[in-house]
């Protein structure tokens, strides 16, 4: 990750405006702006006074991975109304194209009756709801995969 957008992310999850950091550190918002869009770059001891500002240290903020933050923040900010509204297998076929067209090649059917039948078990054996057996056999597939099981 650029230093620019660690910077950008590590004040947004402060809570800190721009104009607030530019008065803290004395410079201009713009010099702010400049620094987040990688047109220039702090030097290290303004550097780690932003670190210090943001409650990081200097290696953290360098190395600052906003990916698993930003999509709790995102997920936590969708309402329930707006998830189900979503087409999700569409959302993520932009990233996965097999999740678009499987369907015209795979023979569905074929695995339904496994799959509804463990996604049964899950729910009978633990009591789990619909949603929360189907998260259960998702995670249980993927840690398959990886070779954790």
């Amino acid at each position: 990750m650029r230093l620019g957008s660690s910077l950008y992310h590590a004040r947004k999850e402060s809570g800190v405006a721009q104009e607030n950091v530019a008065e803290e550190r004395g410079v201009s918002r713009q010099t702010i702006s400049k620094w987040e869009t990688d047109e220039t770059l702090p030097d290290i001891r303004q550097s780690k006074r932003l670190a210090v500002l943001y409650h990081m240290t200097l290696d953290e903020l360098i190395e600052y991975d906003f990916d698993e933050q930003q999509a709790e923040q995102m997920i936590d900010s969708i309402s329930d109304e707006a998830q189900a509204r979503i087409d999700w297998s569409k959302v993520w076929s932009k990233k996965y194209p097999v999740l678009g067209t499987y369907h015209e090649k795979v023979r569905i059917g074929d695995y339904a009756p496994a799959l509804r039948e463990m996604l049964t078990q899950l729910r009978v054996d633990y009591g789990y709801n619909n949603t929360d057996a189907l998260l259960v056999l998702k995670d249980i597939l993927a840690r398959v995969w990886k070779g954790q099981m």
